[in-house]
């Protein structure tokens, strides 16, 4: 008896345009958010008013649900890359590795940086505004860039092979 039976019946999901789309949706979003909205919530100054965190952390927590979505999708992906052996052993291997390092970006996001820096953001005194940055905020903000990059690193290597799986099943 077999536990697993194979699926005749059904038509097989593309993992690999599930994964490319989800792939694809995050890391353009991602870079809309760095590179559009947030200068140009900077540029027109506000960031510096004193409801800007409460705003701020509305803004990243929906996001950064989006993010928890988009990679336990691509984890899954690769956890059925692995199964089907549709990668070489190696990329199998990597991208297991590489979509559990997206996930866990999107966990830190989520759970620890986007709350810290809304809670050093916030002006608990409303008489006395906060006009300068924390040193603590300077240093999430430098960790938040490197999670950036390392993102759009990992996300990028597995667009790629994923691409190229994809190209070579036609």
């Amino acid at each position: 008896m077999n536990s697993v039976s194979p699926r005749n019946n059904f038509k097989q999901i593309n993992w690999s345009t599930i994964v490319m789309f989800a792939l694809g949706f995050w890391l353009s979003s991602s870079l809309v958010l760095d590179c559009l909205i947030v200068p140009s919530l900077l540029k027109t100054g506000m960031m510096s008013q004193v409801g800007f965190a409460s705003v701020g952390y509305a803004i990243f927590e929906s996001f950064n649900h989006i993010e928890l979505l988009c990679g336990s999708v691509v984890l899954a992906g690769c956890l059925v890359f692995n199964y089907q052996h549709s990668l070489n052993h190696q990329q199998a291997n990597w991208s297991i590795a590489l979509g559990s390092i997206l996930l866990l970006i999107a966990i830190i996001y989520t759970y620890i940086l986007t709350p810290q820096m809304s809670g050093l953001g916030m002006s608990m005194n409303l008489f006395e505004p906060v006009q300068t940055m924390p040193k603590a905020m300077v240093v999430m903000h430098g960790g938040y860039w490197v999670l950036e990059a390392v993102k759009l690193v990992a996300a990028t290597t597995l667009l790629r092979w994923c691409y190229r799986n994809s190209c070579s099943l036609a």
